[in-house]
């Protein structure tokens, strides 16, 4: 679904990414962690095309972004934000509307409506639909902004991809578990998810593989079971942490502090 190789980033002679090699398959779901400075933000926008060009191509479906059509782009890809506007003087349903633009000129059709009714009871805020976007929380607001995300791509194509930035800021528990509820059918269908997370409990819940970055360095690529280990997440966070089993599933589960 999605190869680069080679992939560096330096600001004002500042290395954020050092030669990072990535392959995500068709129907798996990719979770990015790391301390903060990691890169982890800065590595998700250059894959989505949203950060300056690599000096290696990025293939996306065996092809670069620039040999796609624009407007095919849209239906096949879109991206989550974690830097999304406080101040939109629209309507929740408005705001989700928004994802449907590459499907219509005018006016939205049908199935438009449809598309955004459906992401929003995904996102649970069917409720706030005529409210007021600048009235809502910042957990709600995030909520809209996924909405936004999962309409985009309700459509016919086969196997699309999506990239997360931290989604589940400002979310509670319940609709944090809701949302990788959402994104994990989302891949189970065919389609790939690359998200960037900081709660390495939840990663390992939900990722099929992990990729743990340090200073712009890949530190480990692989499962959960594998990557977090004991000794690999001590090193990385430089803090004492115990890893057992899940007692839910086979997955691991990470104690800091002990």
């Amino acid at each position: 679904m999605l190869e680069a190789y080679k992939i560096s980033f330096a600001h004002k002679k500042n290395s954020i990414l050092e030669n990072i090699d990535i392959s995500v398959k068709y129907g798996e779901l990719l979770v990015i962690v790391g301390p903060n400075g990691a890169g982890k933000s800065t590595l998700l926008n250059l894959l989505a095309n949203e950060a300056g060009k690599n000096e290696e191509p990025i293939f996306f479906k065996k092809k670069t972004f620039e040999e796609w059509d624009y407007r095919d782009l849209a239906y096949n890809k879109a991206k989550f934000s974690q830097n999304n506007s406080h101040d939109i003087p629209l309507s929740v349903k408005d705001v989700v509307m928004m994802g449907r633009y590459p499907y219509f000129q005018s006016n939205p059709h049908k199935k438009d409506f449809e598309a955004v009714q459906k992401a929003m009871e995904e996102t649970d805020v069917a409720h706030l639909e005529t409210r007021d976007y600048n009235s809502l929380s910042g957990g709600e607001k995030q909520r809209v902004h996924l909405a936004r995300v999962l309409t985009q791509l309700d459509n016919e194509v086969l196997n699309k991809l999506v990239f997360l930035d931290e989604p589940l800021n400002n979310l509670d528990v319940l609709h944090q578990h809701r949302i990788l509820h959402t994104i994990k059918n989302f891949t189970e269908k065919g389609n790939t998810a690359v998200m960037v997370l900081h709660d390495l409990n939840l990663a390992a819940q939900f990722a099929d593989r992990i990729m743990l970055l340090k200073k712009g360095k890949v530190v480990a690529h692989d499962t959960p079971n594998n990557v977090f280990t004991k000794e690999i997440i001590s090193k990385v966070y430089n803090f004492p942490c115990t890893v057992c089993p899940n007692p839910v599933n086979k997955n691991p589960l990470i104690i800091f502090g002990t």
